[in-house]
């Protein structure tokens, strides 16, 4: 064997061999090595950021991205130990990075709104919100999607770019909220008597608020109704209790009243067949 490697024609390629192998083995330990010590930093340097004065959900955000940055880097020293040519390595970067933009465009759009939330900080990590029809509470925000927790405790995942095109409605931020009902009664109903038992079942109710003061107002007559907007103000916890409850308390005390609630009904008349026509007989007639 040491013989066959010694010849002339064999030793090239045994030192080719060497080589590469050296080459692929070193690209292994510091790809292995380099991937350990980038989650490492990367987390520690999150850690960091979430302990400093930056905002919870910009630290959360940054660490990711130091982390990609990093495995980058990484990708890029082991590609050099490997032997490739960097300026050749560029080239191709380029020419992938181009292709890779166009077919993953939503992708980036998706990065670019993430940096968007972070730097304009429409909410936080904790905070209820409310984006596209859909309300929770933000668990993460990450450099493609937004993570919500529903009030059924299910898992909401937003992309970035959604958010960023969409409004976006922040609850947090107030320790209250407007609940607003809209009630229609008869035309014949009395408005004063009404207004008098909604506004008696708001003031005594404990958790509806007492400044902004509860109101009755006549929204607008309907085709068939009065439209009365009863609105009052709860603290975000009891937010939803508080309304249907308030809507369960108004529908029975106008029951007892004899509050109506009219309901859209539609009178239907039918109209019975037309006599037919006399029969006309096609024989035609004889003279006699």
């Amino acid at each position: 064997m040491m013989e066959w490697l010694q010849a002339p024609e064999h030793a090239q390629w045994a030192g080719l061999g060497i080589t590469i192998g050296t080459r692929l083995v070193g690209a292994l330990i510091l790809l292995l090595v380099g991937l350990r010590l980038a989650r490492s930093l990367g987390h520690w340097i999150g850690a960091k950021l979430q302990r400093s004065k930056l905002e919870s959900t910009a630290a959360i955000f940054l660490g990711k991205v130091v982390l990609v940055v990093l495995q980058i880097v990484l990708l890029l020293a082991v590609v050099q130990v490997l032997g490739v040519p960097m300026t050749s390595m560029f080239a191709v970067l380029g020419a992938a990075g181009l292709a890779i933009g166009l077919a993953l465009k939503d992708s980036l759009s998706n990065i670019a709104s993430g940096v968007m939330l972070v730097t304009l900080r429409p909410f936080q990590v904790g905070d209820l919100v409310t984006i596209n029809g859909v309300s929770g509470t933000v668990e993460m925000v990450s450099i493609f999607q937004t993570r919500l927790r529903g009030a059924d405790n299910q898992v909401i995942t937003l992309p970035n770019s959604l958010i960023t095109s969409d409004s976006i409605i922040n609850l947090t931020p107030d320790t209250m909220r407007r609940i607003e009902l809209v009630i229609g009664i008869g035309y014949g109903d009395d408005i004063d008597l009404a207004r008098s038992i909604a506004l008696e079942i708001m003031q005594s109710d404990s958790r509806i608020l007492r400044q902004p003061a509860p109101s009755v107002l006549v929204y607008a007559l309907a085709e068939s109704t009065v439209n009365l907007g009863v609105r009052c103000h709860a603290g975000n916890a009891d937010y939803f209790a508080t309304k249907c409850e308030l809507t369960e308390a108004i529908k029975k005390r106008y029951d007892a009243a004899g509050v109506s609630f009219p309901f859209p009904q539609r009178d239907l008349r039918w109209i019975g067949a037309r006599p037919s026509a006399p029969a006309t007989s096609s024989t035609p007639a004889v003279d006699p």
